[in-house]
This record gives C-alpha cells, sequence and structure tokens, in this order.
C-alpha cells in the first residue's frame, strides 16, 4: 500500500455462496482482533475454517493503553442505510456497497440477490476497541504502514472481496469522499492440500 488503509474483507466457498464468514463465531472462539495462528470460520451448518493467519506483520501492536487493536471482527461494515438513517443523505461507496459491486461483478448476480449474501467482515489493518467507561465500539487512526500485510492460507476453495475502506486509516471522516484513500493490494498464491471438513454434526436437531 502507498499509505495508512484500511479494508472490509468478505469470504464465502467458491462453490456455495450460501456457506460464508461468520464474524460472530470467530469472535466466540477467537476474541475481538485476529492475528497470526487465528482462523477464520464459516457460519451453520459447515462451522469450518476457511483460512487461516498465517502472517501479520502488525502483530507486534498487541493491544494500546485505550485498550485497541487490529483486525476486528466487532466492527460490521460501513453501509449507505445506517448512513441514511444517520444524515439522510445517499453514498454510494461505502463498503458494503464496494462489496455488494464486487460480487455482483464477479459472479454476474444481479445486486439485488448479491447484496443479500454480503456479511460481516474482518476488518482488516483497524485499529478499534470499546471504550472503558461505556463499553461503546471505537476506531482510531491505523498504524498500518506501507509494506504490512495479512498473510492468509485458504482452507477451502475461496471467493473473496477486499474493500478499501472510505474512512482511508479511519481517523476521521467516514462515509464521505473526504479522507485520503489508497489502494489494498491482494495477492492470490497456488495452494495445495484437502479442503477442511464440514462440521460433523448431524443436524437432527432432537428429531
Amino acid at each position: 500500500m502507498d499509505g495508512p488503509q484500511v479494508g472490509d474483507l468478505n469470504l464465502w466457498n467458491a462453490d456455495d455462496l450460501s456457506e460464508r464468514f461468520y464474524s460472530g463465531k470467530t469472535r466466540a472462539l477467537h476474541g475481538t482482533h485476529l492475528t497470526t495462528g487465528m482462523r477464520m470460520w464459516s457460519g451453520f451448518p459447515n462451522l469450518r475454517p476457511m483460512a487461516t493467519i498465517i502472517d501479520d506483520t502488525l502483530g507486534w501492536y498487541g493491544k494500546d493503553e485505550f485498550g485497541g487493536s487490529v483486525h476486528d471482527v466487532i466492527g460490521t461494515r460501513c453501509d449507505p442505510y445506517t448512513h441514511k438513517l444517520l444524515t439522510d443523505n445517499d453514498y454510494h461507496h461505502c463498503c458494503h456497497s464496494n462489496l455488494t459491486r464486487a460480487l455482483a461483478d464477479e459472479t454476474g448476480l444481479s445486486m439485488a440477490k448479491a447484496e443479500v449474501l454480503v456479511h460481516d467482515v474482518l476488518n482488516v489493518f483497524m485499529c478499534t476497541g470499546f471504550t472503558r467507561d461505556t463499553g461503546q465500539y471505537f476506531m482510531k487512526a491505523s498504524p498500518v504502514r506501507p509494506g504490512d500485510h495479512l498473510e492468509f492460507h485458504a482452507e477451502i476453495n475461496l471467493l473473496g472481496a477486499l474493500s478499501a475502506c472510505p474512512g482511508g486509516d479511519c481517523s476521521a471522516k467516514h462515509s464521505s469522499d473526504a479522507a485520503a484513500c489508497h489502494p489494498l493490494k491482494v495477492e492470490v498464491f497456488e495452494g495445495h492440500g484437502d479442503p477442511a471438513p464440514r462440521n460433523g454434526y448431524n443436524r437432527s436437531h432432537g428429531r
């Protein structure tokens, strides 16, 4: 990257888009922020690792004096609906919209069908936490530097989409064109090995 920038990452099973990243269960299994050795899990009924983080150049950051850390699974994604609710303005380049367009373009799905498959994200490079007095979610300037990266091993055949957030490093303005933004580079390397097995629960649910 050329400058500080955060990104919102969605993952799907490339062969079955109904299997997608489950941020809530990932948070329950690993914690509020992800780093090397932690996994991104898919939702029910599959509940299996989709990707494992194998290198994180921001691992040194840890947790700061405010309780902030990087790569969170506690925030959602900036979206035009909340923006409309709070400002009564339309903004079309929130991460939700960027991810919707990317999925529609890649798969040929209509915007309406693509949108319902977009889900809560891994906030790559984003520095976030909860305030100690009120327990509210906060974001602050990302510590990311040119050359930093987050590397994953794909545990299944994946389709991914990464939105460069319009908030830039998320230190000030959000969901607008005011922040300085920079491109995020994505590299895909050839993988090998068998896909992670689906969850073994028999799905009888007591019947």
